[in-house]
């Protein structure tokens, strides 16, 4: 709240809005922290004293990216949208990156108008902290549009990946037959997103127009890429004088362009298996690290999941992160 402006401020507590948290991790849900990572709140670390305990000194990591899934782009208001963003980056400015030195972020913008969200970029960005244009998969239309190619335009200039996270503006359904009842349905059906949100940047072009252009995608699993691949590349090979744009077969834009997280890494820990579905991807720059603090995902002291090889871990852990955020390069160790 103290980072709200008066008038937002005051018409928050006037209104008696709750929050902007969406509902998909609850804090004390068993989905939200691991358990034997809870806090002595009974939840996930609410402070950098505690993380910096919990995860960067436990796992020595020397830098770490805050994805913060606030809700900037839930409210139908853009205004309220634009608003929301604002108080959370400069929130996090403050309460996080000014207080350990190994902290960095993503922009969090409101998607609800692409020049609000422009302009958050160009005034957030100034800061060297935040690394990244954080997104989420379930948008009012697909990414590739070109509605959204301003947004590419400003994160190319100042060398921002998007990093694509699941998360929903909630305006349809998780799936394309509609809403679903469990939460099981919903948490597989991001798999699906990820897949349509990677064909319409490839088929609308987005990676010709901005050849610098880095996506991340955050939280996707892995194994589902190298099938997905197969099949565009195939039926790309019969219809590509529809798409003129897209010049060359889908699997070589997305090893320019593309990097996974290894978490939630969806292989069994059989190495031989993890090596071959690794063959498939035909690139060892394409997978990079993430922990998922504190969800039930997060392998806790084992910071990477079993079944990697060895020769790849360096390049997950310091390497491919490296190349990927030109922000990390400087001061990196």
């Amino acid at each position: 709240m103290p980072y709200f402006d008066d008038y937002w401020r005051n018409s928050i507590e006037e209104r008696g809005i709750p929050g902007f948290e969406s509902n998909s991790y609850p804090p004390r849900a068993p989905i939200s922290v691991r358990q034997d990572w809870k806090g002595s709140n009974g939840g996930a670390a609410a402070n950098v004293k505690e993380l910096s305990a919990q995860v960067l000194d436990r796992l020595g990591a020397g830098t770490a990216i805050l994805n913060c899934l606030y809700g900037a782009h839930l409210p139908y208001s853009e205004d309220m949208g634009v608003a929301v963003a604002r108080a959370v980056n400069n929130y996090v400015a403050k309460e996080w990156l000014d207080r350990d030195p190994r902290l960095r972020a993503s922009i969090v913008v409101p998607t609800q108008n692409i020049e609000y969200a422009v302009d958050e970029v160009e005034r957030v960005a100034r800061d060297q902290r935040f690394v990244q244009v954080q997104l989420v998969t379930n948008q009012e239309m697909p990414l590739g549009r070109r509605q959204w190619w301003p947004l590419f335009a400003v994160a190319e200039k100042y060398d921002l990946p998007i990093g694509l996270h699941p998360g929903s503006t909630y305006r349809q359904a998780m799936t394309s037959l509609g809403w679903p009842t469990y939460y099981i349905e919903d948490y597989v059906a991001y798999a699906q997103a990820f897949q349509s949100q990677l064909g319409s940047l490839i088929c609308e072009g987005a990676f010709a127009k901005f050849p610098k252009l880095k996506v991340v995608l955050l939280e996707s699993g892995v194994t589902w890429l190298p099938g997905f691949l197969w099949r565009l590349s195939k039926f790309w090979r019969g219809v590509r004088a529809e798409v003129p744009w897209v010049d060359r077969p889908p699997g070589e834009i997305v090893r320019d362009h593309v990097r996974l997280t290894v978490q939630p890494f969806d292989a069994p820990d059989d190495p031989e298996i993890v090596q071959r579905l690794v063959d498939q991807l035909e690139s060892d720059d394409i997978l990079i690290y993430a922990s998922d603090f504190p969800h039930w995902q997060f392998d806790g002291e084992d910071a990477l999941p079993r079944g990697l090889p060895e020769s790849l871990k360096r390049k997950i852990l310091v390497d491919n992160p490296l190349a990927t955020y030109p922000r990390l390069r400087e001061g990196a160790r």
